[in-house]
């Protein structure tokens, strides 16, 4: 086998109790690499369409990525997938910490999870002795009391993955806690807790062998250099974790304020990395990494007095923050410690508060729905109520979270219009009206509304010119490339910079290179992304789901220009959208009039087998 691969996946049958390895192949390292890629792979060909989330035949995958283990920085990441009960189509999400190097040094690459427990059940994989142990003492728990008590339990060597109350209830922006650290978006928490299973502890004893570790212990030296270099990686990141972005959005008027009503907040000052270093009492990092860029943050005193929370990232600070008229940082340092004891997605709870308070304020839902809770914008005490709502599933909470775009379509009217997601997964906190190809990326992406598809990175710094539409499709489709490579070696978007900015760069070549050993040209790196990306984007079509018609935009990205400020004016028309989206399929190969990909890039791809299942 090639470096960087333990060489199994372990199968987890929750209904029969039956675990057996399935073999990592050379021909599956070429085409995949791993990560998401092995996730796309599995997914695809496992589980059918029309499945039901939530169901035995739905999988829970977690992969890491070849580079998972080395010393290579920031290859720590933890891709876990299934077909989400949020949207109803593919979603992976992700993870930094240690629990992907830890599962390698226990010599595996993955885990599948499958069928279904009728009890609570707790997964110990302890080196190559796996087992399903009761998990019933842990069942009810939230996040940080189970993971202690699990390590107390089996021992403090062991890395855990658990969920919260959230995903044992089913909530569908249920998420995956692993450590501190989350794998937020898509419902992944609602899926293991459907499937009875409390979480996973692994203690790993082996190591990770390369290809060629003279060469990588000077490439390691060569880019750690480089990020320590670096003014973004080796002294914002490291000072302001991604909260510094607050103020960066904010200057160039597209912070998402007030559920995307306006994109610059007057109170931008009070929740921005300055004020953030008021709270920090400790710095963190995830494993390999010389940025540590987590921050542990505490309120000293006041009513969330005592509440803490490693972040919150800049992410949650938009949506607890900005995205609720909110500017009383203390409320989101609660909000972020919440969400992650109860196992619930920032992003998705944060845009659903955001809805329903504008819902309220047109009168689309009353006091009586919300059992006499007034929602306004700017009220932290309000929102905080919602929010302890939705993590119990109480009353509005239960309906809300459902996601928006599921709730808007009970509430009714024109309530759709503000429910601001793609594909059915909340917008995250980057403007699609004020940044070009961040639009085109939600639009076009297999989840939808997730910044880690499209980037904005490189218009909001002026690497690329923010102000062009021209060219803004086929820009993303080289973005969507490297993004999807990076998922596969398992590697942080910090560092995209160095892996390519705005296409894919020499990094990815030299570093499989030497890992691996696999030696992969700058085409053949695109057509591993594009086979990912087929599989992706192809569940979605098989489950009627994809297609030109699925990529597109929420209504006020579409319809309503930004009101005020520096982006005054801005906005994504659908007629432009739609030229855009030509640009986008013509890059992939696919065709143009129905957004589906070609019979002949399928057949370079060798994907054949996915054209016949999508009818093509």
């Amino acid at each position: 086998m090639y470096g960087g691969y333990a060489g199994k996946i372990a199968r987890i049958d929750l209904t029969s109790g039956t675990i057996s390895p399935v073999e990592v192949t050379k021909q599956l390292a070429e085409n995949y690499i791993g990560g998401n890629g092995f996730a796309a792979k599995f997914l695809f060909d496992e589980v059918n369409k029309g499945v039901d989330p939530l169901g035995p035949e739905n999988k829970y995958l977690v992969m890491t990525g070849p580079l998972a283990g080395t010393s290579v920085p920031t290859a720590s990441r933890t891709v876990i997938a299934m077909k989400s009960p949020l949207t109803g189509s593919w979603m992976d999400s992700y993870s930094g910490g240690t629990f992907a190097p830890t599962l390698k040094f226990a010599g595996w690459d993955g885990i599948i999870i499958e069928g279904q427990s009728a009890k609570p059940v707790l997964l110990v994989i302890d080196n190559d002795q796996v087992k399903i142990v009761d998990g019933t003492p842990w069942w009810g728990m939230k996040t940080r009391e189970a993971q202690e008590s699990i390590k107390e339990h089996l021992g403090s060597e062991f890395d855990t993955l658990v969920i919260g109350p959230a995903g044992e209830n089913l909530v569908p922006m249920a998420c995956t806690i692993m450590g501190d650290n989350a794998a937020g978006r898509g419902g992944s928490g609602a899926v293991l807790g459907s499937k009875k299973l409390k979480g996973i502890a692994v203690r790993g004893t082996g190591a990770v062998k390369v290809a060629d570790l003279a060469g990588l212990h000077e490439f390691v030296h060569e880019f750690r250099t480089k990020i320590k270099a670096n003014p973004g990686t080796g002294q914002a990141l490291p000072k302001f974790g991604t909260s510094g972005v607050v103020s960066t959005n904010n200057a160039l008027g597209m912070l998402g304020t007030r559920n995307w009503r306006e994109e610059q907040f007057e109170g931008a000052d009070k929740i921005n990395g300055e004020t953030m270093l008021n709270f920090i009492t400790k710095r963190r990092a995830c494993y390999a990494c010389p940025i540590g860029c987590a921050h542990v943050a505490e309120v000293p005193q006041g009513c969330y007095a005592g509440s803490s929370s490693v972040g919150p990232e800049y992410e949650t600070i938009w949506a607890f923050g900005s995205n609720l008229g909110n500017d009383v940082f203390e409320s989101i340092i609660y909000a972020d410690r919440l969400c992650d004891e109860y196992g619930i997605d920032t992003v998705s709870a944060g845009s659903a508060i955001g809805f329903a308070i504008e819902c309220f304020e047109k009168g689309l839902i009353n006091l009586e729905d919300t059992k006499g809770l007034k929602l306004e914008f700017g009220n932290h005490e309000v929102s905080m109520e919602l929010l302890r709502r939705i993590a119990e599933g109480k009353d509005i909470g239960l309906l809300l979270g459902q996601g928006v775009r599921a709730a808007a379509e009970k509430i009714g009217g024109d309530a759709w219009k503000y429910a601001v997601h793609a594909k059915g997964l909340e917008i995250p906190a980057h403007s699609g009206r004020g940044i070009p190809g961040m639009a085109v990326g939600y639009a076009t992406g297999a989840r939808g509304g997730t910044h880690q598809d499209g980037r904005p990175t490189a218009e909001r710094i002026g690497a690329v010119d923010i102000n062009t539409i021209e060219g803004k499709g086929s820009y993303t489709v080289k973005i969507q490339r490297m993004t999807t490579l990076q998922d596969s070696l398992g590697v942080c978007r910090m560092t995209e910079g160095f892996f390519g900015l705005t296409d894919v760069g020499e990094y990815f070549n030299r570093v499989i290179k030497l890992v691996t050993g696999m030696d992969l040209d700058k085409d053949t790196l695109y057509d591993v992304a594009d086979r990912i990306i087929t599989l992706e984007i192809g569940f979605n079509i098989r489950e009627g789901l994809g297609g030109r018609g699925a990529d597109k935009l929420p209504y006020k990205f579409s319809h309503n220009p930004i009101p005020a400020g520096p982006a005054q004016g801005r906005y994504m028309p659908e007629e432009t959208l739609h030229k855009l989206l030509d640009e986008v399929y013509e890059a992939r190969g696919w065709d143009k009039e129905t957004g589906l990909p070609k019979k002949e890039m399928l057949e370079r791809l060798n994907l054949n087998y996915v054209g016949s299942q999508l009818g093509l």
